[in-house]
C-alpha cells in the first residue's frame, strides 16, 4: 500500500501537452434494444466495436461505446468503487435447439426454477463428462462435447446508492461468444474465448431493486460427428479460430465475473511506462456526467520509487474522455529483471476543486522499471542480451479445465521455474490476469498470444478488410497487459496459411495487427509470430523472427535445424531469431532406444539435439521455446485413442508426472547465464 499523501510532499505541475478530450462514442441504439440481440449473426464488423481514438496525443482503446477499462477489480477493490462478485452458483440450461431467445429465457419474468445449476467460473465441459482427464475414457461423450448455445441466469440486488454511478459488468472470459441481458435489456455481444470485456449498463440498471442477469454463451461444434472416421470439421469464417485447432475449446463463463460501480467521473485506465529513471503515466479519465469536471489528478509513483506524488490539473468535458499525462522522476526505483523482479505500485487519485479536495476516484497499477531493446540480432533487457529458455503451456487442469484456481496456477507455473525456464509463451490465447501478476512477481518473461491460429488466406483477408476481430484481439492484448514488465513480446499469429499467391494478403494482415499493438504500447515491445516456416515472406515486418520447427519429427532430420538457423540469420542478419515451438511426443512409461518414436528416450534425445544447435548460436538466436510443459487436451481429430490427450509434454496431463525429457530440459544450461 502507498503511504498517506501530504500536500507538503507534492509538487504541482501543469499537464504535459493539451488536456484534449473526445466525446464518448455513441453505441448503436440497436445494440440496446430490449428482448433481443442484433438480427445479424455476423455484422459488418466484430460485435464489440473495438477501435482506437487519439485522445490528446494518446491512443485509447474503446469498446461498447466506452473506454476499455482496467480489469484489476477481480483482485483489488478501489476504495472509491463498489463491487458485486458474480462468482457463485447460477441457473444453467443447454439450448441445443436454439429456442431460448424465442421463448424469452432472457426475460426477468421467465421461470427458471427447473433449470440446473453451474458454478461461475467453470467450464461446462466438465459438468458431466466421466473420465475427462483419463487417457482410457471414451472420446466423444458428455458435456465436453455439448456445443451450440447454453444459458446462464442469476439475480443481483442492485444497491440504491448506484443511482449516481457508472456501472459495468465485467467478464474475464466467456467461451466462445457471449450475449448479455439485464432485466431483458440487451447489453451487447462479445467474441473471443479468452479476452476480458466490460459492458456498460446505463439505461438497463434500476438501483434499489433485484434484477435478472442472463447470458447466452455459444460454442461452435468442432466436428459434425466426433466419432466419425474421418471427422467432418465445422467451420465459421468469421470466428477465430475459424476451424478445429489442437487445443481444447473450453466453453462457458470460464473466468471470474463481477459488477463494478464507479463514479461518473472515473479513471478508466492507467497506462504506465517505467524506464531510465522516469515514469511516464497516462490516466484515461471518462466523464459520464452531464456537467464538465474541473479538478486535479495526483500521480503517486509508489513506495520505493524515490518519486514524489505529482499533481496535474484535470478538466474533462461532459460526456467525454480525456487523457491526463504525468511524467515523474523515480530515481530510486530498482530495475525489474528475472534475477530481481522488483515491482512498484502507482496510484492515480482524482480530486475535485483542489488537490486536497474531495476524492472522486482512484486507480492503481503495478509496474516495473526496465529497458527492453532489440539490437544487433539480440533481445536486450536493461542493456544485457537475453537468452529465453522457454516453455509453451496450455491453461487448463484435469480438475477444472480452463477455470483454474489460484492454487492450480501456482502449481502449474511452479513447474516452469523448477526446470530453470525464464520464459513462457502463452500459446495461443491471453491468460487470466493472475498469470501476468505471477510472472511479474517471479521474474518470468512472457510472450503473449492471441487466438489467431491456422487462419487461411480468405480469413486473413476478411479479418483485415472487414470483420476486424483479429485486430480487436491484438489491440485488447496490448492494452490489457500494457503495464506488466514481464511481458516482453507480442505474438500476432500461430501457423496461419501462407498461400504463395496470397502473400500480399498475409503481409497486410500481419502489418495491420502490428500497427494495432504498436499504436497503444508506450514501451514499443517487439512483435513476432509463430510462423509455420523458416522462409516466411513477411519476416521483414517482424522485430523478432519466430518460427515453429519440427525437424526430425514431421520432416527432415534433427541436424537440419542448425543450417536452417544459419540461413535465416544470413538473410536477416540484424534480427534475433526465436524458436517458438519444437517438440516430439512420448507415452509416459514407454521406454526403448532413443531412435524409436514414442519412447521417453526418443523425446529427450530429440530435445537435446535441438537445444544444442540453438545454444551454439546464442549470438543471434534469442531463445528456444519447448512444446509443451505438460500433456494437454484437444479435440482436433487425432489421439482419440488417448481420449484426445496430446502426449507432447514434459509432464503428464492429470498427475503431472515428469517424463525423461523433463530432466533433460532441466539440465539444459542457458548459454547466457
Amino acid at each position: 500500500m502507498t503511504e498517506p499523501l501530504h500536500l507538503s510532499r507534492r509538487s504541482v505541475v501543469t499537464a504535459l501537452g493539451a488536456a484534449a478530450f473526445v466525446a464518448l462514442p455513441a453505441w448503436p441504439e440497436t445494440a440496446r434494444a430490449a428482448d433481443g440481440p442484433l438480427l445479424d449473426t455476423h455484422s459488418a464488423t466484430e460485435p464489440s466495436g473495438t477501435h482506437v481514438r487519439d485522445v490528446g496525443g494518446t491512443n485509447v482503446v474503446f469498446q461498447y461505446g466506452a473506454v476499455l477499462p482496467a480489469f484489476d477489480g477481480w483482485r483489488t477493490h478501489e476504495p472509491t468503487r463498489e463491487y458485486l462478485s458474480l462468482d457463485k452458483r447460477w441457473r444453467f440450461r443447454f439450448d441445443p435447439g436454439d429456442k431460448g431467445l424465442g421463448e424469452g429465457w432472457q426475460s426477468p419474468r421467465f421461470d427458471d426454477t427447473t433449470w440446473g445449476r453451474i458454478d461461475v467460473p467453470s467450464a461446462w465441459d466438465l459438468l458431466d463428462t466421466p473420465g475427462f482427464a483419463s487417457e482410457t475414457a471414451a472420446f466423444g461423450t458428455g458435456t465436453a462435447f455439448a456445443d451450440g448455445y447454453a444459458w446462464y441466469r442469476t439475480t443481483v440486488d442492485v444497491p440504491g446508492s448506484w443511482r449516481a454511478r457508472h456501472v459495468r459488468i465485467a467478464f474475464l472470459a466467456a467461451g466462445y461468444s457471449a450475449e448479455v441481458w439485464l432485466d431483458g435489456t440487451y447489453l451487447g455481444k462479445h467474441e473471443g474465448a479468452n479476452s476480458p470485456f466490460a459492458l456498460p449498463v446505463a439505461g438497463a440498471l434500476r438501483p434499489g431493486t433485484r434484477q435478472t442477469l442472463a447470458v447466452r454463451v455459444f460454442r461452435r461444434a468442432s466436428y459434425s460427428d466426433y466419432t466419425a472416421a474421418p471427422p467432418q470439421p465445422v467451420t465459421d469464417d468469421h470466428e477465430i479460430p475459424y476451424k478445429p485447432v489442437d487445443y481444447w475449446p473450453y466453453a462457458g463463463l470460464t473466468r471470474s465475473a463481477y459488477i463494478e460501480a464507479v463514479p461518473r467521473v472515473t479513471i478508466a485506465k492507467l497506462l504506465v511506462a517505467g524506464a531510465n529513471g522516469r515514469l511516464d503515466a497516462r490516466a484515461v479519465v471518462e466523464n459520464h456526467g452531464a456537467s464538465d469536471f474541473d479538478g486535479w489528478l495526483t500521480l503517486d509513483p509508489g513506495r520505493g520509487s524515490g518519486g514524489r506524488p505529482t499533481v496535474v490539473a484535470a478538466r474533462i468535458a461532459a460526456r467525454s474522455a480525456s487523457v491526463v499525462r504525468v511524467s515523474v522522476s523515480v530515481p530510486h526505483a530498482p530495475r525489474w529483471s528475472p534475477a530481481s523482479p522488483h515491482t512498484l505500485t502507482a496510484r492515480a487519485t482524482l480530486t475535485a476543486d483542489k488537490p486536497s479536495g474531495p476524492r472522486v476516484d482512484t486507480l492503481s497499477t503495478r509496474y516495473g522499471v526496465r529497458e527492453l531493446t532489440v539490437r544487433d540480432a539480440q533481445v536486450r533487457l536493461n542493456g544485457k542480451p537475453l537468452f529465453l529458455k522457454g516453455l509453451n503451456w496450455h491453461e487448463e487442469t484435469a480438475a477444472h479445465g480452463r477455470a483454474m484456481t489460484p492454487a492450480e496456477y501456482d502449481r502449474e507455473l511452479g513447474h516452469i521455474t523448477a526446470v530453470g525456464a525464464n520464459f513462457i509463451r502463452n500459446c495461443v490465447y491471453n491468460r487470466h490476469p493472475y498469470v501476468y501478476d505471477w510472472a511479474d512477481e517471479h521474474g518470468v518473461l512472457v510472450m503473449d498470444d492471441i487466438d489467431t491460429m491456422w487462419l487461411n488466406t480468405a480469413q486473413e483477408k476478411l479479418q483485415t478488410e472487414r470483420y476486424g476481430l483479429a485486430r480487436a484481439l491484438a489491440l485488447t492484448m496490448a492494452w490489457n497487459q500494457h503495464n506488466h514488465p514481464s511481458v516482453i513480446l507480442w505474438c500476432l499469429q500461430n501457423e496461419s496459411e501462407i498461400d504463395p499467391e496470397g502473400a500480399p494478403v498475409y503481409r497486410a494482415w500481419l502489418a495491420d495487427m502490428k500497427a494495432a499493438v504498436k499504436a497503444v504500447d508506450l514501451t514499443a515491445r517487439p512483435v513476432t509470430w509463430a510462423s509455420n516456416t523458416s522462409n516466411d515472406p513477411a519476416f521483414d515486418i517482424a522485430d523478432v523472427i519466430g518460427f515453429n520447427e519440427y525437424f526430425g519429427y514431421f520432416y527432415g532430420k534433427d541436424a537440419d535445424l542448425g543450417p536452417t538457423l544459419d540461413a535465416v540469420h544470413a538473410k536477416y542478419p540484424g534480427k534475433p531469431i526465436l524458436i517458438t515451438e519444437n517438440g516430439t511426443w512420448s507415452v509416459a512409461g514407454t521406454h526403448g532406444p532413443d531412435t524409436t518414436q514414442g519412447t521417453e528416450e526418443w523425446q529427450a534425445a530429440s530435445f537435446t539435439a535441438h537445444w544444442n544447435q540453438v545454444a551454439a548460436r546464442s549470438e543471434f538466436v534469442a531463445g528456444f521455446t519447448y512444446w509443451v510443459l505438460k500433456d494437454y487436451k484437444q479435440r482436433a481429430g487425432y489421439n482419440q485413442s488417448y481420449n484426445g490427450i496430446s502426449v507432447m509434454g514434459l509432464l503428464t496431463f492429470a498427475e503431472q508426472r515428469p517424463k525423461l525429457v523433463h530432466e533433460a530440459f532441466r539440465k539444459a544450461a542457458n548459454p547466457r547465464s
